[in-house]
């Protein structure tokens, strides 16, 4: 029971040739102001982003994921009736349609798919569940096989009164699937039963301290260590995977500002020296050395807004994208420091959420 391959943290582009990113955002059903999926041609050497326009008109695709051999995308449609919906990546960045499939989960706001290509999980926010679909040989989902319920509740009344599954992780080989939840803060594992197309529990859940708000995870190249984004109490938590389980080192703050800080994305460069961790509330990227020890600060960083809700690593590049300012700003990363400096003009995106390299 496994889940294939290594999976890559960051994609390395291909020298002296555009690439083609989408962005994923919210729409008018989500209180966005988004259209679908856009994508964007980006320039290798200086990072510099040109808007190619909406290439989907899809409700709300808050989340986006590519099949890892596959030219093809999935997006979560955050809606109270969750569904998936799937597109072939054309050459010049346009999507065709493949289909959409109910996830059986209210919200879904992240998904993920297994480093074989073979399946697709995903997080349902407001249903506190995590949905399994088979993938087949060309990367198109099939109807689901499994959707598993959270249970618990955690100790904030408005964010924590029931389950909100926020985030799925798929790991190489054995190692199981986690999926992060904010709501009962807690970190579910899960080993694929190929033979049935189930999720099997792997007990117990791992607990974090109350009020956490566990929001996203990182795994480092290394498969040991971990390292989750609190989204409730503005923290970074520091784990240890040994054979499946994870055994918690530490915590850090995410951010040294002051004002309300609510961490969302959590990465890590691709040789595992640097953390980064964006931060809503107070606009800021927080970058971390990672040593045998818990994450040490090295600097914050300011976005140009107040509501970074992802951030992508692509070759030397830093991509963030601001929910609420309405941009996706360009960063380049010093490879010796790991610290971003802002780069050319940002570009507009109505309520970006996501950006895919």
């Amino acid at each position: 029971m496994g889940f294939g391959g290594r999976m890559s943290g960051r994609q390395e582009p291909v020298a002296g040739r555009d690439e083609i990113v989408h962005i994923g955002g919210y729409t008018a059903p989500s209180g966005g102001r988004g259209t679908g999926i856009v994508a964007a041609r980006r320039e290798p050497r200086t990072g510099e982003l040109t808007s190619l326009g909406t290439v989907a008109v899809t409700d709300s695709p808050s989340f986006l994921a590519r099949h890892p051999t596959r030219p093809v995308l999935y997006a979560v449609n955050e809606l109270p009736e969750g569904r998936v919906s799937a597109w072939r990546v054309e050459t010049d960045g346009d999507l065709a349609s493949i289909g959409s499939w109910p996830t059986g989960g209210a919200e879904p706001c992240h998904l993920a798919v297994a480093p074989d290509g073979g399946h697709l999980f995903v997080a349902n926010y407001g249903g506190g569940s995590v949905t399994m679909l088979p993938l087949d040989a060309e990367g198109v989902p099939g109807e689901r096989t499994d959707v598993v319920e959270h249970q618990g509740h955690g100790a904030d009344p408005e964010r924590q009164e029931r389950a909100h599954a926020h985030m799925v992780s798929p790991g190489p080989g054995a190692s199981p699937l986690l999926a992060v939840d904010l709501g009962s803060d807690s970190i579910y594992r899960y080993d694929l039963d190929a033979a049935t197309g189930r999720l099997v529990p792997r007990a117990p859940r791992v607990r974090t301290a109350a009020g956490v708000g566990p929001r996203h995870l990182a795994r480092h190249p290394d498969g040991r260590r971990c390292y989750v984004s609190g989204e409730l109490d503005g923290s970074v938590l520091a784990y240890e995977l040994t054979d499946g389980t994870l055994h918690q080192r530490g915590r850090v703050d995410a951010s040294d500002r002051a004002g309300h800080v609510q961490p969302s994305e959590i990465g890590i460069g691709p040789d595992g020296r640097f953390l980064y961790v964006a931060n809503r509330g107070v606009g800021t990227v927080t970058v971390f050395a990672l040593g045998a020890g818990l994450p040490e600060l090295v600097a914050e960083v300011e976005t140009g807004g107040e509501w970074p809700r992802h951030f992508a690593l692509i070759g030397e590049h830093l991509y963030v994208a601001d929910e609420r300012a309405d941009m996706v700003r360009t960063f380049r990363v010093d490879p010796a420091t790991g610290v971003p400096v802002a780069s050319g003009e940002p570009l507009p995106v109505a309520s970006p959420t996501c950006v895919l390299p």
